[in-house]
């Protein structure tokens, strides 16, 4: 089995100084690096797809809000149950192998809910996407984080990236879509196209030589070495074990602003600042760019930064913009305010993500996935609340103080690192 991301010296390179390219690598573009942001792209054009689609649905069950919601927390159920197993899975058979039958299984059980005829029947279906969901996400990013050790750089942020920009693909697709062809068309082809990607995308990612060689079987000396370490691995430190949760804090507090401005950034426009609808749908959608363009400059921005000079500045960037969108009474400087959000909380989960998987391997990365997915699941419900109790900019509020959580998170990761 291949040494996924286990050593001290893997560790050290996505530390916060500044990395450099190894000489005599002219292009980090590898095959392998291309086939995984294709299934990262994949991952974020099906979620897309199944979410523009979900009034659809909701109308072919017949759910009430209620009935929908709790149906939709399946989903977050789904994910949540399989990311451990998922973290274990990749230690045991590599986390490529993971990645092509997850992204599989996701491509499948996209189709599933437009056939469902009851609340019953798509609470259970949303229970296996939601499991091919998590289990794509913490193989994909455990695959990145041995790609990110062997190029020695930190593009991390370029695989999200793929996923921000396979949603807005997704989205726009789905949209255009919407009017033409059926639900169960419009995810049936989904479908296709993801198991599509899987196919070439996955024979492209296996073929690819892996991150680190596997040790030689004539060498029974390296053979040990090569097993305690993974042992070692399989059982973090309980160093490790408090890096990764800190770490893992920090996905959370930025997933919740992701969360939080997927359903509620349209209405604040239109609620508090009296914009047009049109000019709502911009809000989001500005957001939504303004992420995959952070996304894209994150490799460079960290190599020149640091990545705790990143996620602390994008934290700290992300909490001016959410105050400022929050409390300006103009729509310019309202969409000003979300592009804000938007760049400063692009790489902040990434980079997380990368180095919880530098410090404990596929298991670290499913922690960390877990804690971050609970924050995008606890966003929107929580804004709600607030909203009812106070006002939807108050509420908003906690969004920019949990984005500067997130940039001060990143500071304590880095004096435990060094202790």
């Amino acid at each position: 089995m291949p040494l996924l991301n286990k050593t001290e010296a893997r560790s050290s390179l996505l530390s916060a100084a500044p990395s450099k390219t190894p000489s005599g690598r002219s292009s980090s573009w590898s095959a392998a690096r291309l086939a995984l942001t294709a299934f990262f792209t994949a991952d974020g054009f099906l979620f897309a797809s199944w979410v523009v689609r979900i009034p659809d649905v909701r109308a072919q069950v017949a759910a009430s809000h209620s009935a929908l919601g709790l149906a939709l927390l399946c989903i977050s159920a789904g994910a949540v149950a399989t990311m451990a197993l998922i973290g274990r899975l990749c230690l045991r058979y590599g986390s490529r192998p993971v990645t092509v039958a997850a992204l599989a299984v996701f491509s499948l059980a996209v189709a599933l809910p437009a056939h469902t005829h009851s609340v019953l029947a798509l609470g259970a279906v949303l229970l296996l996407f939601g499991a091919g969901y998590g289990a794509a996400n913490v193989a994909m990013n455990s695959a990145a984080v041995d790609l990110v050790a062997e190029l020695r750089r930190p593009v991390m942020p370029s695989f999200h990236a793929g996923y921000s920009l396979g949603g807005l693909l997704g989205a726009a697709a789905g949209g255009l879509l919407a009017s033409r062809i059926s639900a169960s068309w419009a995810l049936a082809s989904a479908a296709a196209l993801g198991l599509a990607v899987t196919a070439l995308a996955g024979t492209a990612l296996l073929r690819a030589p892996a991150a680190l060689p596997r040790p030689s079987t004539t060498s029974t000396a390296a053979s040990a070495a090569t097993s305690a370490a993974a042992s070692t691995a399989a059982r973090p430190s309980r160093h490790a074990r408090l890096l990764v949760v800190l770490l893992g804090l920090i996905a959370l507090s930025t997933a919740y602003g992701e969360g939080a401005l997927a359903d509620w950034a349209t209405l604040h426009l239109t609620d508090d600042v009296h914009a047009s609808t049109a000019t709502a749908a911009a809000g989001y959608a500005s957001f939504a760019f303004a992420m995959t363009a952070g996304r894209l400059s994150g490799t460079w921005l960290s190599e020149r930064l640091g990545q705790t000079r990143v996620m602390l500045l994008g934290g700290l960037t992300a909490c001016a913009g959410m105050a400022t969108a929050a409390l300006a009474p103009s729509v310019p400087v309202v969409l000003a305010g979300f592009v804000l959000v938007g760049l400063g909380l692009a790489n902040v989960f990434p980079l997380a993500i990368a180095q919880a998987g530098a410090t404990a391997g596929p298991q670290g990365v499913a922690t960390a996935s877990t804690l971050g997915y609970a924050g995008m699941l606890i966003g929107p419900p929580v804004i709600g609340f607030l909203a009812d109790a106070l006002s939807l900019p108050a509420a908003l509020l906690t969004v920019a103080a949990s984005s500067a959580l997130a940039g001060l998170l990143a500071l304590a990761v880095r004096r435990h690192r060094a202790a």
